[in-house]
């Protein structure tokens, strides 16, 4: 059975002054958002595009580890670009976190972030049940 709704804290400046959790799990599902490549004040892969992806999906999945799930429970990623030019490096750095799992994506290019150095911005969702290949 699964636990009540619980929410996850990562130590992002804006959750706090947001009010948001990094990750939520009710039911069967824990989702997470709004992760990019920050960790605490610092931004990793400033400029480069790669990095940042990895970054921001390492956070999710260390999100989801505090259910005690990993790469295998996830179901959906979502991947918010600024710029076009970037998908192959992005989809890259995700073919690597996720090949093994395949999970459904989306990609989306989108205007900006709240910090312009932002390049990605990333989702997934993930399941607490069995999962089979």
């Amino acid at each position: 059975m699964s636990e009540a709704v619980r929410r996850v804290q990562s130590g992002s400046p804006w959750e706090e002054s947001f009010g948001f959790a990094r990750a939520v799990a009710a039911g069967d599902r824990v989702l997470v958002a709004g992760t990019t490549s920050f960790k605490g004040s610092v931004l990793y892969g400033e400029g480069d595009p790669y990095e940042q992806a990895k970054v921001a999906f390492t956070s999710a999945l260390e999100a989801i580890a505090e259910f005690g799930l990993g790469p295998e429970s996830v179901l959906r990623t979502r991947t918010y670009l600024t710029h076009a030019r970037d998908v192959e490096a992005v989809g890259r750095a995700h073919k690597e976190l996720f090949d093994g799992v395949r999970p459904v994506s989306t990609l989306l290019v989108v205007e900006g972030f709240v910090d312009p150095r932002i390049l990605v911005e990333v989702e997934l969702e993930a399941f607490r049940g069995a999962v089979d290949s």
